[in-house]
Protein backbone atom coordinates (compact mmCIF):
# COMPACT_ATOMS: atom_id res chain seq x y z
CA UNK A 1 0.00 0.00 0.00
CA UNK A 2 1.04 3.60 -0.57
CA UNK A 3 2.93 5.06 2.39
CA UNK A 4 2.58 8.67 1.27
CA UNK A 5 2.01 10.41 -2.03
CA UNK A 6 0.90 13.88 -3.03
CA UNK A 7 -0.68 14.71 -6.37
CA UNK A 8 -1.60 18.16 -7.66
CA UNK A 9 -4.66 17.71 -9.84
CA UNK A 10 -5.25 21.32 -10.88
CA UNK A 11 -3.85 24.80 -10.38
CA UNK A 12 -5.39 28.23 -10.77
CA UNK A 13 -2.88 31.00 -10.24
CA UNK A 14 -0.93 29.89 -7.19
CA UNK A 15 -3.93 28.04 -5.74
CA UNK A 16 -3.92 24.30 -6.22
CA UNK A 17 -6.05 21.27 -5.49
CA UNK A 18 -4.96 17.68 -5.18
CA UNK A 19 -4.77 14.72 -2.85
CA UNK A 20 -2.50 13.16 -0.26
CA UNK A 21 -2.77 9.37 -0.27
CA UNK A 22 -1.84 7.34 2.82
CA UNK A 23 -2.64 3.90 4.15
CA UNK A 24 -5.54 5.16 6.27
CA UNK A 25 -7.14 7.19 3.52
CA UNK A 26 -7.00 10.08 1.07
CA UNK A 27 -6.79 13.72 2.18
CA UNK A 28 -8.32 16.11 -0.33
CA UNK A 29 -6.46 19.40 -0.60
CA UNK A 30 -6.84 22.21 0.24
CA UNK A 31 -7.67 20.49 3.54
CA UNK A 32 -8.79 21.75 6.92
CA UNK A 33 -7.92 19.56 9.92
CA UNK A 34 -10.19 19.84 12.99
CA UNK A 35 -8.12 19.97 16.17
CA UNK A 36 -8.46 17.01 18.54
CA UNK A 37 -6.12 18.28 21.24
CA UNK A 38 -6.54 15.60 23.90
CA UNK A 39 -7.90 12.68 21.91
CA UNK A 40 -11.19 14.37 21.08
CA UNK A 41 -12.50 17.14 18.88
CA UNK A 42 -14.24 19.08 21.63
CA UNK A 43 -18.03 18.67 21.80
CA UNK A 44 -18.02 16.19 18.89
CA UNK A 45 -18.26 12.42 18.40
CA UNK A 46 -15.75 11.13 15.86
CA UNK A 47 -18.46 9.89 13.52
CA UNK A 48 -19.96 13.38 13.50
CA UNK A 49 -16.54 14.87 12.72
CA UNK A 50 -16.24 12.50 9.77
CA UNK A 51 -19.76 13.40 8.64
CA UNK A 52 -18.72 17.06 8.27
CA UNK A 53 -16.35 15.96 5.50
CA UNK A 54 -13.07 15.96 7.43
CA UNK A 55 -10.44 13.62 5.97
CA UNK A 56 -7.88 14.09 8.77
CA UNK A 57 -7.71 15.47 12.30
CA UNK A 58 -4.88 16.85 14.44
CA UNK A 59 -3.71 15.46 17.78
CA UNK A 60 -1.50 17.28 20.26
CA UNK A 61 1.79 15.72 21.37
CA UNK A 62 2.24 17.98 24.40
CA UNK A 63 -1.19 17.35 25.90
CA UNK A 64 -1.27 13.63 25.13
CA UNK A 65 2.21 13.01 26.55
CA UNK A 66 1.00 14.49 29.84
CA UNK A 67 -2.39 12.81 29.88
CA UNK A 68 -2.96 9.91 29.42
CA UNK A 69 0.73 9.47 28.51
CA UNK A 70 2.36 8.19 25.33
CA UNK A 71 3.38 4.79 26.70
CA UNK A 72 -0.09 4.20 28.10
CA UNK A 73 -1.60 5.23 24.76
CA UNK A 74 0.57 2.66 23.00
CA UNK A 75 -0.54 -0.06 25.44
CA UNK A 76 -4.14 0.86 24.67
CA UNK A 77 -3.61 0.39 20.93
CA UNK A 78 -2.65 3.90 19.85
CA UNK A 79 -4.61 7.09 19.34
CA UNK A 80 -6.74 5.83 16.44
CA UNK A 81 -8.04 2.89 18.45
CA UNK A 82 -8.37 4.93 21.62
CA UNK A 83 -10.60 7.61 20.10
CA UNK A 84 -12.19 5.41 17.39
CA UNK A 85 -10.96 7.49 14.43
CA UNK A 86 -9.91 5.35 11.44
CA UNK A 87 -8.73 8.11 9.09
CA UNK A 88 -5.33 9.84 9.13
CA UNK A 89 -4.14 11.78 12.17
CA UNK A 90 -1.45 14.47 12.12
CA UNK A 91 0.28 15.12 15.43
CA UNK A 92 2.10 18.35 16.15
CA UNK A 93 5.53 18.13 17.77
CA UNK A 94 4.77 19.94 21.02
CA UNK A 95 7.01 22.87 20.15
CA UNK A 96 4.28 25.48 19.96
CA UNK A 97 2.73 24.51 23.29
CA UNK A 98 6.15 24.55 24.97
CA UNK A 99 6.70 28.07 23.58
CA UNK A 100 3.53 29.21 25.30
CA UNK A 101 4.91 27.99 28.65
CA UNK A 102 7.44 30.84 28.75
CA UNK A 103 7.49 30.96 32.55
CA UNK A 104 7.68 27.17 32.94
CA UNK A 105 10.38 26.06 30.49
CA UNK A 106 14.08 26.20 29.70
CA UNK A 107 15.42 25.78 26.17
CA UNK A 108 18.88 24.36 25.41
CA UNK A 109 20.48 22.84 22.33
CA UNK A 110 19.37 19.42 23.59
CA UNK A 111 15.69 20.32 23.83
CA UNK A 112 13.22 21.82 26.27
CA UNK A 113 12.75 21.15 29.97
CA UNK A 114 9.37 22.27 31.20
CA UNK A 115 6.90 22.01 34.04
CA UNK A 116 3.50 20.49 33.32
CA UNK A 117 0.66 23.00 33.45
CA UNK A 118 -1.42 20.21 35.01
CA UNK A 119 0.57 19.19 38.08
CA UNK A 120 3.95 20.93 37.87
CA UNK A 121 5.83 17.69 37.10
CA UNK A 122 9.09 18.15 35.16
CA UNK A 123 9.56 16.83 31.63
CA UNK A 124 12.25 16.92 28.98
CA UNK A 125 11.16 17.13 25.35
CA UNK A 126 13.82 16.66 22.69
CA UNK A 127 13.54 16.00 18.95
CA UNK A 128 14.16 12.31 19.61
CA UNK A 129 11.55 12.11 22.37
CA UNK A 130 9.00 14.00 20.25
CA UNK A 131 9.49 11.43 17.47
CA UNK A 132 9.13 8.61 20.00
CA UNK A 133 5.92 10.05 21.45
CA UNK A 134 4.38 10.52 18.02
CA UNK A 135 5.33 6.94 17.15
CA UNK A 136 3.71 5.65 20.34
CA UNK A 137 0.57 7.63 19.52
CA UNK A 138 0.54 6.01 16.07
CA UNK A 139 0.50 9.28 14.13
CA UNK A 140 0.15 9.15 10.34
CA UNK A 141 1.79 12.54 9.75
CA UNK A 142 4.54 13.37 12.24
CA UNK A 143 5.79 16.93 12.70
CA UNK A 144 9.47 17.69 13.26
CA UNK A 145 10.31 19.23 16.62
CA UNK A 146 10.97 22.96 16.43
CA UNK A 147 11.07 26.14 18.45
CA UNK A 148 8.43 28.75 17.67
CA UNK A 149 9.80 32.11 18.84
CA UNK A 150 7.61 35.12 19.50
CA UNK A 151 7.12 37.14 16.35
CA UNK A 152 8.28 40.44 17.89
CA UNK A 153 11.80 39.23 18.74
CA UNK A 154 14.86 40.91 17.17
CA UNK A 155 16.05 39.47 13.85
CA UNK A 156 19.15 37.93 15.42
CA UNK A 157 16.99 36.07 17.95
CA UNK A 158 14.67 34.81 15.19
CA UNK A 159 17.73 33.73 13.19
CA UNK A 160 19.32 31.79 16.07
CA UNK A 161 16.02 30.11 16.84
CA UNK A 162 15.50 29.15 13.20
CA UNK A 163 18.99 27.69 12.91
CA UNK A 164 18.50 25.61 16.05
CA UNK A 165 15.14 24.41 14.72
CA UNK A 166 16.92 23.27 11.57
CA UNK A 167 19.42 21.29 13.66
CA UNK A 168 16.47 19.83 15.53
CA UNK A 169 14.87 19.01 12.15
CA UNK A 170 17.91 16.87 11.28
CA UNK A 171 17.64 15.08 14.61
CA UNK A 172 13.89 14.65 14.06
CA UNK A 173 14.57 13.06 10.68
CA UNK A 174 17.07 10.64 12.23
CA UNK A 175 14.76 9.86 15.15
CA UNK A 176 11.80 9.26 12.85
CA UNK A 177 13.80 7.00 10.53
CA UNK A 178 14.81 4.87 13.51
CA UNK A 179 11.14 4.20 14.23
CA UNK A 180 10.92 0.82 12.51
CA UNK A 181 7.49 -0.21 11.25
CA UNK A 182 5.97 3.16 12.08
CA UNK A 183 8.44 4.96 9.81
CA UNK A 184 7.50 2.57 6.99
CA UNK A 185 3.87 3.69 6.97
CA UNK A 186 3.90 7.25 8.38
CA UNK A 187 5.14 10.56 6.94
CA UNK A 188 7.37 13.26 8.39
CA UNK A 189 6.91 17.00 7.77
CA UNK A 190 9.56 19.64 8.34
CA UNK A 191 8.68 23.10 9.64
CA UNK A 192 9.96 26.31 8.05
CA UNK A 193 10.78 29.11 10.49
CA UNK A 194 12.20 32.61 10.14
CA UNK A 195 9.49 34.97 11.34
CA UNK A 196 8.44 37.55 8.76
CA UNK A 197 11.91 37.69 7.16
CA UNK A 198 12.13 36.45 3.57
CA UNK A 199 15.86 35.70 3.68
CA UNK A 200 15.61 33.73 6.93
CA UNK A 201 12.68 31.73 5.61
CA UNK A 202 14.57 31.06 2.40
CA UNK A 203 17.54 29.77 4.41
CA UNK A 204 15.23 27.59 6.49
CA UNK A 205 13.52 26.18 3.39
CA UNK A 206 16.87 25.28 1.84
CA UNK A 207 18.11 23.51 4.95
CA UNK A 208 14.88 21.54 5.25
CA UNK A 209 15.07 20.43 1.63
CA UNK A 210 18.65 19.29 2.15
CA UNK A 211 17.36 17.00 4.91
CA UNK A 212 14.31 15.87 2.93
CA UNK A 213 10.72 15.61 4.18
CA UNK A 214 7.42 14.29 2.87
CA UNK A 215 5.77 17.67 3.37
CA UNK A 216 6.65 21.12 4.61
CA UNK A 217 4.88 23.32 7.13
CA UNK A 218 5.02 27.09 7.39
CA UNK A 219 5.49 27.67 11.10
CA UNK A 220 5.79 30.75 13.24
CA UNK A 221 2.75 32.58 11.82
CA UNK A 222 -0.70 33.22 13.30
CA UNK A 223 1.05 34.21 16.52
CA UNK A 224 -0.13 37.80 16.74
CA UNK A 225 1.35 39.40 13.62
CA UNK A 226 -2.04 40.17 12.06
CA UNK A 227 -3.51 39.13 8.72
CA UNK A 228 -1.71 41.76 6.62
CA UNK A 229 1.73 40.69 7.85
CA UNK A 230 0.81 37.02 7.56
CA UNK A 231 -0.31 37.43 3.95
CA UNK A 232 2.83 39.45 3.15
CA UNK A 233 4.90 36.50 4.39
CA UNK A 234 2.75 34.03 2.47
CA UNK A 235 3.42 36.04 -0.67
CA UNK A 236 6.89 34.43 -0.66
CA UNK A 237 7.05 31.57 1.89
CA UNK A 238 5.07 28.84 0.04
CA UNK A 239 7.11 29.43 -3.12
CA UNK A 240 10.32 28.73 -1.18
CA UNK A 241 9.08 25.19 -0.51
CA UNK A 242 9.01 22.29 -3.00
CA UNK A 243 6.08 22.42 -5.42
CA UNK A 244 5.72 18.62 -5.42
CA UNK A 245 5.11 18.38 -1.66
CA UNK A 246 2.15 19.58 0.45
CA UNK A 247 2.47 22.94 2.18
CA UNK A 248 0.85 23.22 5.59
CA UNK A 249 0.14 26.54 7.32
CA UNK A 250 0.01 25.77 11.03
CA UNK A 251 -2.66 27.23 13.31
CA UNK A 252 -4.72 29.10 10.69
CA UNK A 253 -7.41 30.30 10.87
CA UNK A 254 -10.44 32.45 10.16
CA UNK A 255 -12.38 31.63 6.96
CA UNK A 256 -10.96 34.67 5.15
CA UNK A 257 -7.46 33.63 6.29
CA UNK A 258 -7.99 30.25 4.64
CA UNK A 259 -9.11 31.76 1.34
CA UNK A 260 -6.17 34.18 1.26
CA UNK A 261 -3.67 31.44 2.11
CA UNK A 262 -5.02 29.04 -0.53
CA UNK A 263 -4.75 31.92 -2.97
CA UNK A 264 -1.02 32.00 -2.11
CA UNK A 265 -0.36 28.28 -2.57
CA UNK A 266 -1.10 26.63 0.81
CA UNK A 267 -2.60 23.12 0.89
CA UNK A 268 -3.30 22.26 4.56
CA UNK A 269 -4.60 24.03 7.65
CA UNK A 270 -5.58 23.45 11.26
CA UNK A 271 -7.11 25.76 13.84
CA UNK A 272 -9.07 25.59 17.10
CA UNK A 273 -11.24 28.52 16.00
CA UNK A 274 -14.33 26.66 14.71
CA UNK A 275 -14.58 24.48 17.83
CA UNK A 276 -13.63 27.18 20.34
CA UNK A 277 -16.04 29.63 18.73
CA UNK A 278 -18.79 27.03 18.78
CA UNK A 279 -18.39 26.65 22.53
CA UNK A 280 -18.50 30.41 22.95
CA UNK A 281 -21.61 31.14 20.92
CA UNK A 282 -20.07 32.22 17.60
CA UNK A 283 -21.23 30.64 14.38
CA UNK A 284 -19.51 31.03 11.01
CA UNK A 285 -21.67 31.66 7.96
CA UNK A 286 -21.19 32.70 4.34
CA UNK A 287 -22.29 36.16 5.49
CA UNK A 288 -19.69 36.35 8.23
CA UNK A 289 -19.55 35.30 11.89
CA UNK A 290 -22.68 35.56 14.05
CA UNK A 291 -22.95 35.90 17.83
CA UNK A 292 -25.77 33.54 18.76
CA UNK A 293 -26.14 35.19 22.18
CA UNK A 294 -27.33 38.39 20.53
CA UNK A 295 -30.93 39.20 21.43
CA UNK A 296 -31.86 39.75 17.78
CA UNK A 297 -31.89 35.95 17.32
CA UNK A 298 -34.31 35.27 20.18
CA UNK A 299 -37.40 34.91 17.94
CA UNK A 300 -35.74 34.11 14.61
CA UNK A 301 -37.03 30.74 13.41
CA UNK A 302 -34.76 30.72 10.37
CA UNK A 303 -31.63 28.57 10.09
CA UNK A 304 -28.23 29.77 11.20
CA UNK A 305 -27.15 29.85 7.53
CA UNK A 306 -29.67 29.30 4.74
CA UNK A 307 -26.87 28.27 2.36
CA UNK A 308 -25.32 25.69 4.70
CA UNK A 309 -26.09 22.01 4.08
CA UNK A 310 -25.27 20.73 7.59
CA UNK A 311 -27.83 18.89 9.74
CA UNK A 312 -27.84 21.70 12.32
CA UNK A 313 -29.02 24.26 9.79
CA UNK A 314 -31.54 21.75 8.42
CA UNK A 315 -33.13 21.03 11.81
CA UNK A 316 -32.62 23.88 14.28
CA UNK A 317 -33.53 27.56 14.33
CA UNK A 318 -31.47 30.55 15.36
CA UNK A 319 -33.98 31.06 18.16
CA UNK A 320 -33.27 27.61 19.57
CA UNK A 321 -29.50 28.01 19.29
CA UNK A 322 -29.80 31.41 20.99
CA UNK A 323 -31.82 29.86 23.82
CA UNK A 324 -29.33 27.04 24.35
CA UNK A 325 -26.38 29.40 24.61
CA UNK A 326 -28.17 31.88 26.86
CA UNK A 327 -29.24 29.01 29.11
CA UNK A 328 -25.74 27.54 29.23
CA UNK A 329 -26.92 24.20 27.84
CA UNK A 330 -24.11 21.99 26.54
CA UNK A 331 -26.19 21.11 23.48
CA UNK A 332 -25.69 24.68 22.28
CA UNK A 333 -21.92 24.19 22.17
CA UNK A 334 -22.31 20.81 20.49
CA UNK A 335 -24.63 22.03 17.74
CA UNK A 336 -22.72 25.21 16.97
CA UNK A 337 -19.40 23.32 16.90
CA UNK A 338 -20.87 20.80 14.48
CA UNK A 339 -22.13 23.59 12.25
CA UNK A 340 -18.81 25.45 12.32
CA UNK A 341 -16.80 22.37 11.39
CA UNK A 342 -19.27 21.56 8.60
CA UNK A 343 -19.06 25.15 7.34
CA UNK A 344 -15.26 24.97 7.23
CA UNK A 345 -15.40 21.73 5.24
CA UNK A 346 -17.96 23.24 2.86
CA UNK A 347 -15.62 26.19 2.36
CA UNK A 348 -12.70 23.86 1.58
CA UNK A 349 -14.86 21.87 -0.86
CA UNK A 350 -15.97 25.08 -2.58
CA UNK A 351 -12.34 26.16 -2.97
CA UNK A 352 -11.33 22.77 -4.37
CA UNK A 353 -14.13 22.96 -6.93
CA UNK A 354 -13.31 26.56 -7.89
CA UNK A 355 -9.63 25.71 -8.46
CA UNK A 356 -10.51 22.62 -10.50
CA UNK A 357 -12.86 24.70 -12.68
CA UNK A 358 -10.41 27.58 -13.15
CA UNK A 359 -12.54 30.21 -11.39
CA UNK A 360 -10.77 30.60 -8.07
CA UNK A 361 -10.05 34.33 -8.37
CA UNK A 362 -13.74 34.98 -8.97
CA UNK A 363 -14.71 32.72 -6.09
CA UNK A 364 -12.26 34.40 -3.70
CA UNK A 365 -13.45 37.89 -4.64
CA UNK A 366 -17.10 36.89 -4.24
CA UNK A 367 -16.44 35.18 -0.92
CA UNK A 368 -14.68 38.22 0.53
CA UNK A 369 -17.33 40.63 -0.72
CA UNK A 370 -20.03 38.64 1.04
CA UNK A 371 -18.19 37.41 4.14
CA UNK A 372 -16.63 40.76 5.02
CA UNK A 373 -19.61 42.94 4.03
CA UNK A 374 -20.69 43.65 7.60
CA UNK A 375 -17.25 44.71 8.84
Amino acid sequence: MTRFSFTVNATDGRARTGAITMQRGTIRTPAFMPVGTAGTVKAMKVEDVAATGADIILGNTYHLMLRPGAERMARLGGLHTFMRWDKPILTDSGGYQVMSLSDLRKITEDGVTFASHIDGSRHNLTPERSMEIQRLLGSDIVMAFDECPKIDQPREVIARSMQMSMRWARRSRDGFDAGGEHAERAALFGIQQGGLDEALRGESAGLLQDIGFDGYAIGGLAVGEGQEAMFATLDFAPGQLPADRPRYLMGVGKPDDLVGAVERGVDMFDCVLPTRSGRNGQGFTWDGPINMRNARHAEDMGPLDADCTCSVCAKYSRAYLHHLHKAGEMLGAMLLTEHNLAFYQQLMAAMRAAIAEGRFARFAAGFRARYLARR
